[in-house]
């Protein structure tokens, strides 16, 4: 068993491959090698831009490329500091960081202590994720994810940021969660308004209806909640998504480290290996706070892992866990509406192996109609990519999974196992084009790919056998485009093909150095975070390798660039500090400015006070023209 303490400085994703090592290659790396080698992608080392046009790789065309480019900025270099660069003519200031007090009461940040329980529950939290802002009466309310503790800094009077008793563990659940607050912009730009009533920190122990098929269940049930169907907290808040009746969703990810056993020889539930729960949490919550210990609530990791829907107009609102959405390990939750006017939520599941989802309501949206069971009731899908260029959406019944409908929305990667969907590299953030019937999943990396391998359902991830495998060890990623059949996102088929692949033309003269639209001036590796702004441009934020060497040379800090999805151009926009991942992007109401989530910073960014902030910045340009 791993040391806990030795790992707090592992990615969630590293944390997880210790706890359970997960698939190392999959169905889509093979849909690829099968769709390359058909169409004569490889002779050799062929050149990667005559390849990369034939398969779709960038979506650019010679013609395309003499087109004038739709960007308002100059691209900047890479940058290996720890600071934040953006083009010329543009201007950036920190609208709010980690402690940060929401209310006028709460005392400033102490770089010392980093607060206290009672001051973090009414203070902007740590590690920043996804957000979205709403224009509520006139006032500007944001909505921020803040993903998971950073042990060192938030506990600075422990050895090593240890977890040493109920009262540590007390604030870190306050720290987590999600702020929602009021921000307007004044003669010294953007800034929290304190004791805005519309202000309020949701934590690890907030109480949250459970509502959709699967609320009730008897594995939803604890001692502490016999009815099944009210919940604490949100936990491992990573990306987010907004309906079309002013909604917040908050994403649950990697909700698994949060609960371990004081039993060590206890028998593991059915599902949790495929979920990644183990006999050890990352926190030590099991040690101090009885509802984390599976010994004495096995139930209790069942009521995570979903998708909780949260009214930023009203503070004393109570936000509702959707099970209907699935229990995956959520990145985000991209909306689109049908034909006939159906909500659609895309989903992407954050583990290598795991599956890309679509959600289908059964209601239609009507403008000021009753939404309350929008997202309970409809149809859960899991995506299959077939080496054609097409795709089909799966339905996760009965009839393919073998499960009842409340059983799909607790156990919903075995239900897409039973079903057939095509194993994913990590598919996280998915983004919807509001000018074009088409939508974009990034897939992170899969660095950790061997033949002959299973992922944790037994689904097997063989390459195809005598296929070129061109990205044997997927360490740069790719954002894979679908087209819904007839322009209509209920449609359950769909073509396909790659935007781009992520990699290094300076080292690399094989696949492993991108598509066409991969330069020496746009490297970038670890496509996680994307938006498309009312333009239709695709704002890709990356959370990777950030050393600048060897393979990732000429890559530097984790950055934000734009892609053009017509002519395949992308170029690179702003440069997080070293250390960080940028990640969560939104825009004002006037579309005037550009809300950018910096997690993690290294260095002593922002303040330079001894403690590096996770923080929230303001992008302005600096002719007061719209940036987005």
């Amino acid at each position: 068993m791993t040391d806990i303490q030795d790992t707090r400085h592992l990615s969630w994703d590293d944390w997880d491959e210790l706890q359970r090592p997960a698939p190392e290659t999959t169905d889509f790396e093979q849909v690829i090698d099968a769709a390359l080698s058909r169409r004569g992608f490889l002779s050799g080392l062929v050149a990667l831009g005559s390849g990369a046009a034939v398969f779709g790789l960038g979506g650019a065309t010679s013609a395309q490329a003499q087109t004038a480019s739709r960007f308002p900025f100059t691209p900047i270099p890479i940058q290996t500091d720890f600071d934040i660069h953006v083009p010329e003519g543009y201007s950036w200031q920190v609208l709010a960081r980690w402690g940060d007090p929401l209310f006028s009461d709460v005392p400033a940040f102490d770089p010392a202590t980093g607060g206290t329980t009672e001051s973090q529950l009414r203070a902007f939290g740590e590690n920043t994720d996804g957000m979205e802002l709403f224009n509520v009466d006139g006032k500007e309310v944001i909505a921020i994810n803040h993903e998971y503790a950073n042990t060192d800094e938030n506990l600075p009077q422990n050895a090593e940021g240890a977890v040493l008793s109920a009262d540590d563990v007390a604030k870190l659940q306050a720290l987590q969660g999600v702020t929602v607050m009021e921000i307007a912009q004044g003669d010294g730009g953007w800034a929290i308004v304190q004791d805005s009533p519309y202000n309020r920190r949701i934590t690890h122990n907030t109480e949250m209806r459970i509502a959709g098929p699967a609320a009730g269940h008897d594995l939803l049930k604890t001692e502490a909640d016999p009815t099944g169907t009210v919940a604490l907290g949100t936990f491992n808040n990573c990306g987010t998504g907004r309906t079309p009746w002013g909604t917040y969703l908050t994403c649950e990810e990697n909700f698994n480290g949060y609960f371990g056993s004081t039993d060590a020889d206890i028998t593991l539930p059915e599902g949790f290996d495929r979920y990644g729960i183990g006999l050890e949490g990352r926190y030590a919550y099991e040690k101090f706070d009885p509802r984390f210990d599976i010994a004495q609530n096995p139930n209790e990791p069942h009521r995570a892992g979903y998708v909780v829907e949260i009214d930023p107009s009203d503070a004393n609102s109570v936000p509702v866990k959707r099970t209907g959405l699935g229990r995956i390990k959520h990145e985000n939750a991209a909306f689109a509406l049908t034909a006939a006017g159906n909500p659609v939520v895309y989903l992407g599941d954050d583990e290598r192996g795991e599956y890309l989802y679509k959600f289908v309501s059964n209601g239609v949206y009507v403008e000021g109609g009753d939404t309350d069971t929008l997202l309970d009731e409809g149809q859960l899908y899991v995506a299959r990519f077939d080496t054609d260029g097409a795709g089909a959406w799966l339905a996760l019944d009965e009839e393919t999974t073998g499960m009842d409908a409340a059983m799909v929305c607790i156990h919903t990667r075995m239900a897409a196992s039973a079903a057939g969907g095509t194993t994913m590299d990590r598919p996280e953030w998915v983004a919807v084009s509001p000018v074009r019937a088409e939508a974009y999943c990034c897939l992170t990396n899969n660095s950790r790919r061997a033949a002959d391998f299973t992922n944790a359902g037994g689904d097997p991830v063989a390459p195809v056998e005598g296929s070129p495998n061109p990205r044997a060890e997927n360490r740069y990623g790719q954002i894979v485009r679908w087209y819904p059949a007839g322009g209509d996102h209920g449609a359950d088929r769909f073509t396909w093909h790659l935007y781009v692949m992520a990699g290094n033309p300076l080292v690399h003269d094989d696949m492993n150095a991108g598509s066409a639209n991969v330069n020496a001036g746009n490297l970038f590796n670890s496509p996680d975070g994307m938006q498309i702004d009312q333009n239709g441009l695709i704002w890709i934020q990356t959370d990777g390798d950030d050393s600048n060497e060897e393979g990732f040379e000429g890559m530097g800090n984790n950055q934000m660039l734009v892609g053009d999805p017509v002519s395949g151009e992308i170029q690179r926009f702003l440069t997080g500090p070293n250390g960080s991942e940028v990640t969560g992007l939104t825009w004002s109401s006037d579309r005037k400015t550009a809300f950018v989530g910096i997690q993690h910073p290294g260095g002593m960014w922002p303040d330079g006070d001894g403690v590096p902030r996770s923080s929230v910045i303001a992008v302005t340009r600096d002719d007061g023209e719209m940036i987005g």
